[in-house]
């Protein structure tokens, strides 16, 4: 651990040599850095809920917009140390059963407005947490009084974030009941000790048994996360799980780079400096590198790369509605503690703690903490920011639909990325960047910020 502590000391600007410079900004370091939307949480308020997002609830929703739905399950058998999300690991059954009882109960309170009622929904997601952490029974029930409001058999898309050591063959076969079109594994690596050392619930041996059932319940996609650069990770694991990836096949693979936001165990662990991992983070070269390796050996095995993040298969079956419809500015109601949604062009988050948010349910209320109204273009700058993910935007698309032609109003910008050797095609139909640009897009993405959100935290 003394390695990592040490890596954190940064010297004055003036007492800093290129080399050093370029030392301190390799480094992961604590802080968020991924671009999850626009604008940053951070400038959300209490406010905007009663100004803005509860008039938008009670406007009619625009047909010709996708309507999704998004349900956080804050359950885990552990917390992971690099976890960030809001999960729960010590609520007994009666507790969870009473969670799912008010999962239900909002998605009826949204029922009844006239932004969601008699809308079908597009594409659905269970995320958490561990939606996988429920029971059969729980799934059912749920599942039972959330299609009660709104059916969901002609969706496109149902996404189902599993863990796979909470998996069984009569689960998953109740999980393909439900619907569920996308069956995402939270693998990680495949390596017990880095599994342990990173404080993931499940061992290698449960991936192997999980995948086999899935495959042979007939899912139609089967998604396998990665994350590049956990506690302890080395060269030759990092190759080893990749190969075991691809001996599995899957559908489409996930390979996300470790990041510290401020509350993982891990962070508060560096800024302490109480030294309880013993291993520290890669670098972020090293996790370029890696995922960059990972995604030539897919490339190799047939896969597809399409966005800094992802790799499938056959683009004809296998895709990721829910991210591709939220990055050209869909629908959707976020149900659960912490939850984000957008609906009718206002940004919202439920409450963010067990007590808030069950306490406006039961007094009858969506529960609501903070909501953001974007202006034109904020959310002109949200669908570029987010389509540049996938590593090609087409301007086309936003003058259709913003009536702004972005190869001028972000001319400097590109300017910025083509000096920096990051952009390979420029033209009317379409702005592409490198791979080298793709596996670090999310550093490179605030240049398009206005200015008064680049350099604000990102919570």
């Amino acid at each position: 651990m003394a390695h990592a502590r040490c890596a954190r000391f940064i010297p004055a600007k003036d007492q800093m040599t290129d080399n050093s410079r370029s030392a301190v900004a390799d480094q992961t370091d604590v802080g968020s850095y991924f671009v999850a939307t626009y604008p940053p949480f951070s400038v959300w308020s209490q406010e905007a809920v009663a100004r803005d997002a509860r008039p938008a609830l009670h406007r009619a929703g625009d047909p010709a917009v996708p309507l999704g739905l998004y349900l956080h399950v804050p359950f885990c058998r552990k917390r992971c140390h690099f976890c960030y999300f809001r999960v729960y690991t010590d609520k007994n059954s009666q507790e969870v059963g009473q969670y799912l009882d008010l999962l239900a109960r909002e998605w009826e309170f949204y029922g009844r407005m006239p932004a969601i009622a008699g809308r079908p929904l597009n594409f659905v997601y269970f995320g958490g947490g561990t939606p996988s952490f429920l029971s059969t029974q729980q799934l059912e029930g749920l599942v039972r009084r959330l299609t009660a409001v709104a059916p969901w058999n002609h969706a496109e898309e149902i996404t189902f974030e599993c863990e796979p050591g909470t998996l069984t063959e009569a689960k998953l076969a109740a999980i393909r009941r439900m619907g569920v079109t996308r069956l995402s594994l939270g693998v990680e690596n495949f390596d017990d000790r880095i599994l342990e050392l990173n404080g993931r619930a499940h061992r290698s041996p449960e991936i192997g048994q999980a995948y086999r059932y899935a495959r042979s319940l007939d899912f139609p996609q089967i998604n396998i996360d990665l994350i590049a650069g956990m506690l302890g990770e080395t060269d030759e694991n990092w190759r080893r799980s990749v190969q075991k990836t691809l001996e599995l096949d899957a559908d489409s693979v996930t390979i996300y780079q470790m990041e510290l936001p401020f509350n993982t165990t891990i962070s508060k662990d560096l800024l302490k400096g109480t030294q309880l991992f013993a291993e520290p983070v890669a670098s972020w070269s090293t996790k370029r590198r890696w995922v960059q390796e990972g995604f030539e050996a897919l490339e190799r095995a047939g896969y597809h790369v399409g966005s800094a993040y992802t790799a499938v298969k056959d683009r004809a079956r296998a895709r990721f509605v829910y991210r591709d419809k939220l990055w050209q500015g869909a629908d959707l109601a976020g149900l659960g503690v912490a939850s984000f949604g957008h609906i009718n062009g206002v940004h919202m988050q439920n409450f963010d703690t067990w007590e808030t948010y069950s306490a406006a349910i039961e007094g009858g209320d969506i529960p609501l903490n903070r909501a953001y109204r974007p202006t034109n273009e904020e959310r002109l700058i949200r669908e570029l920011v987010l389509q540049f993910k996938k590593g090609t935007v087409r301007p086309k698309y936003f003058t259709d639909k913003y009536r702004v032609n972005i190869l001028d109003r972000f001319g400097d910008q590109f300017q910025s990325l083509a000096v920096e050797g990051y952009l390979t095609e420029k033209s009317d139909e379409v702005v592409s960047i490198s791979r080298q640009a793709l596996l670090r897009v999310d550093v490179l993405l605030p240049r398009f910020f206005l200015p008064q959100h680049r350099e604000i935290r990102y919570t």
